[in-house]
C-alpha cells in the first residue's frame, strides 16, 4: 500500500497535474489527493467516455493527463479510445481499477469485467502493467508509461488493485462555484417557423467560419457530415475534424478550453451526437468559460447514416444548457442567432446555439485529404502560435 501523495507528487514531476473521470472506491484516496490540491486540476466527468475526451482536449493544449474509471465504465470509453486516441495519437495515463478481481470476493456485476479488463485493454492495444503499491515502484512504472507515450503517443494503463491507496480525507470542495453571478442569463427564440426555409449544414458552417477570428479562434467539427463539411468548405488548420467517437465533440472541446483559457474554442455539434452524451451538457455547465461555444446543428436525423429521424424534434436543447449552467443559450432556425451568438458576453460562462437546419449534404461530398493524425498536428502547432508557447506544449503531447 502507498500514500496518494507518494504517487501524484512524483507524477507531478512527470509534469501530470491534470485529472479526469468518474469516481470508484479503489480511488477515492487517490481523488481526494488531486482535490485538495488547488495546483493539480480535477473534473469530475458524468461519464468514462466523456472523461477520456475531456483529458484529450487537455492533451492537445499541451498537458499531461489522467484519466481515472473503476473497470465496469471502462466499456464507455471504448469508442473514444479506439476511434479518438488511436487514431489521432493522442496519449493519455489511464488508471483503471480492477473490480471483480479473482482474488477477491466482489459483486456480481463485477464478475466478467474482472475477467477479461487486461484482456480488453490488449485487444484496444493499449498496454497495461499494475498500479505500483510500493513507493519504489512508482517512478519506473512512470519512467515506462511516460516513455510509451511519448514515443507512440497513444495510451498506457494502470491497472489499480483494492487497497493498493491508503485513505486520505477530503478537505476542499470537489465542485467548483462560479465566482461571478452577476451575469444576467440570456435566452431567445428565433423561429420563423417555415421548416423549408430552413438554411443548410454548409450554409450555417460558411457563417460560423465568416464570424470568428482565426487568429485566437478553433473550430471543433462533430464526426460524420460536419466535420466533412466543413473540410469541403474551408480546410483551415484551426479545424479539427472528428472522424470518430460521435457525442465526444463537446467533451474535448471543453479539455481544450480549459487547458487553453486563452484560446477560443467553438464546438459544432449534431443533435444525434448531442442526445448520445448529453451528460456532457452538465459538465460544460459547471466547468466550461465564457471561451467556449457550443453550437448545435439539428437536422432531426441521422444524416450520414441513410437520415434515420432522430428523437430532437421536441427536445429543447437550449432549456437543457440553460439548466445546465451555460450562461448563453439560444434556439431557433434564423441564421440571426449565429450573429447574437457570437456578439453575446458572458464573461465567466460557456455560450450555447440550437440552430435547426435541413437534412441533407453536398453531392460527391469529400473527405479529408489528410489523415486524421496529420489534421491534429497541423492543429497543434496552429494553437501553439496562439497566445502562449510552453515547453509542457511539447511533453503534453509526446513530440
Amino acid at each position: 500500500m502507498i500514500e496518494a501523495k507518494e504517487f501524484i507528487e512524483t507524477a507531478r514531476n512527470f509534469g501530470f497535474d491534470w485529472y479526469t473521470g468518474v469516481p470508484c472506491s479503489f480511488l477515492t484516496p487517490f481523488i481526494n489527493y488531486v482535490i485538495n490540491d488547488a495546483q493539480l486540476t480535477y473534473i469530475s466527468a458524468a461519464n468514462e467516455g466523456d472523461a477520456v475526451a475531456i483529458a484529450s482536449g487537455a492533451t492537445i493544449a499541451g498537458k499531461y493527463a489522467v484519466v481515472m474509471m473503476q473497470n465496469s465504465g471502462l466499456g464507455n470509453a471504448v469508442n473514444p479510445l479506439t476511434s479518438l486516441n488511436y487514431i489521432f495519437r493522442i496519449p493519455l495515463l489511464v488508471i483503471c481499477t480492477l473490480r471483480g478481481d479473482v482474488n477477491l470476493q466482489d459483486e456480481p456485476q463485477h464478475e466478467l469485467m474482472g475477467q477479461i479488463t487486461d484482456k480488453l485493454l490488449e485487444t484496444m492495444t493499449v498496454p497495461w502493467e499494475f498500479f505500483p503499491t510500493d513507493a519504489a515502484q512508482i517512478e519506473p512504472v512512470l519512467q515506462r508509461a511516460t516513455a510509451y507515450m511519448q514515443q507512440e503517443r497513444r495510451p498506457y494503463a494502470l491497472i489499480m488493485r483494492k487497497g493498493t491507496i491508503a485513505p486520505h480525507a477530503l478537505t476542499r470542495s470537489s465542485i467548483p462555484k462560479r465566482e461571478d453571478n452577476s451575469n444576467p442569463h440570456i435566452q431567445q427564440s428565433f423561429f420563423r417557423g417555415n421548416q423549408e426555409q430552413r438554411i443548410s449544414r454548409n450554409q450555417a458552417l460558411a457563417r460560423i467560419v465568416e464570424l470568428i477570428n482565426p487568429e485566437n479562434t478553433v473550430i471543433i467539427a462533430t464526426t460524420g457530415y460536419t466535420g466533412r463539411e466543413l473540410f469541403a468548405s474551408k480546410d483551415s488548420a484551426n479545424h479539427l475534424y472528428m472522424v470518430g467517437s460521435m457525442g465526444c465533440a463537446s467533451s474535448l472541446g471543453l479539455g481544450l478550453s480549459l487547458a487553453r483559457k486563452d484560446l477560443k474554442v467553438v464546438v459544432i455539434d449534431g443533435d444525434g451526437a448531442a442526445l448520445m452524451r448529453m451528460g456532457n451538457f452538465a459538465t460544460i455547465g459547471t466547468y466550461g468559460g465564457a471561451n467556449l461555444i457550443h453550437i448545435l446543428l439539428d437536422n432531426e436525423v441521422h444524416d450520414s447514416t441513410g437520415a434515420q429521424a432522430t428523437v430532437s424534434s421536441d427536445i429543447s436543447f437550449a432549456k437543457i444548457a440553460e439548466a445546465c449552467g451555460y450562461g448563453v443559450t439560444l434556439s431557433g432556425d434564423d441564421p440571426a442567432l449565429l450573429d447574437i451568438l457570437f456578439t453575446a458576453d458572458t464573461k465567466t460562462t460557456p455560450k450555447f446555439a440550437h440552430l435547426k437546419i435541413r437534412p441533407g449534404t453536398l453531392e460527391k461530398l469529400p473527405r479529408p485529404n489528410l489523415t486524421p493524425e496529420a489534421v491534429l498536428q497541423r492543429f497543434v502547432k496552429y494553437i501553439e502560435g496562439v497566445g502562449r508557447v510552453g515547453d509542457a506544449g511539447t511533453r503534453g503531447r509526446g513530440e
